[in-house]
């Protein structure tokens, strides 16, 4: 394992929920943070907390990862605050509810345009920093995209494409010494919503689903792996998720 202290790491995403865990995950292991999501008063806020309770630093950029010039400016940001980039945790995604049938056009492409746009973005901007610091590049998987999701086959589709983009880029840069990591969830208790239209942090009890720091701290594991290994796929299901099978 190795020491994180003083990386540079940026987030998408990183106003709430696994973004907004991950960020002082990593706070306390020292990592310096650039923070990206569209709410840029959460993110603020979250940046001065971070600052004033870990003595890191951590610097909000307002982003909407569709918006391909605001996410090159979200990395160069950390360039140029920090020098380079040892790691790129690519969170931000959204789940709307409909099947195929009743789903809106806007619904779709809202999807696509944040859950795949705005990692292809994210990844492309940081890539050339990565492959300098031979850093890691961290995708926020999904069960949704290993197992069908009936509920909802477009969300889970995108979440497909982020497990084959990783993965096939992985056998692209693992030779410059980049990692490249996927992390699946089941259910975690933060504000993304079902099917059903309420926030999973609503549905489940604290006992019932994952919390939003254990993600983090799987994530705080992938980049804590020594220079000759990644954590090509890390599965973090809840207990019971298989008994329906």
């Amino acid at each position: 394992m190795q020491d994180i202290d003083g990386d540079t790491v940026v987030i998408t995403g990183a106003s709430s929920g696994i973004g907004a865990a991950t960020a002082r995950s990593l706070a306390d292991a020292g990592a310096n943070l650039v923070l990206g999501a569209r709410r840029a008063e959460r993110l603020e806020t979250l940046a001065a907390d971070l600052e004033a309770e870990y003595g890191v630093s951590a610097s909000a950029a307002p982003t909407d990862v569709t918006e391909r010039e605001q996410v090159d400016a979200l990395v160069e940001a950390a360039v140029e605050q920090h020098g380079g980039v040892d790691a790129l945790v690519n969170n931000a995604g959204v789940g709307l509810e409909g099947d195929v049938e009743s789903m809106s056009d806007e619904d779709f492409h809202t999807m696509m345009d944040v859950n795949i746009d705005g990692m292809f973005f994210a990844t492309r901007a940081a890539l050339p920093h990565l492959r300098e610091s031979e850093g890691t590049l961290v995708f926020l998987g999904s069960f949704a995209g290993q197992y069908p999701r009936p509920g909802n086959p477009v969300y889970a589709a995108t979440k497909w494409w982020t497990r084959g983009f990783a993965h096939s880029l992985e056998g692209v840069v693992g030779e410059d010494g980049v990692a490249v990591t996927v992390v699946n969830p089941t259910e975690v208790r933060t504000e993304f919503a079902s099917e059903q239209g309420a926030a999973f942090e609503e549905q489940y009890g604290e006992d019932e689903a994952t919390s939003p720091d254990a993600i983090a701290d799987a994530i705080r594991f992938s980049l804590q792996q020594d220079a000759t290994d990644t954590v090509s796929e890390l599965n973090l299901y809840r207990r019971d998720k298989f008994a329906g099978f």
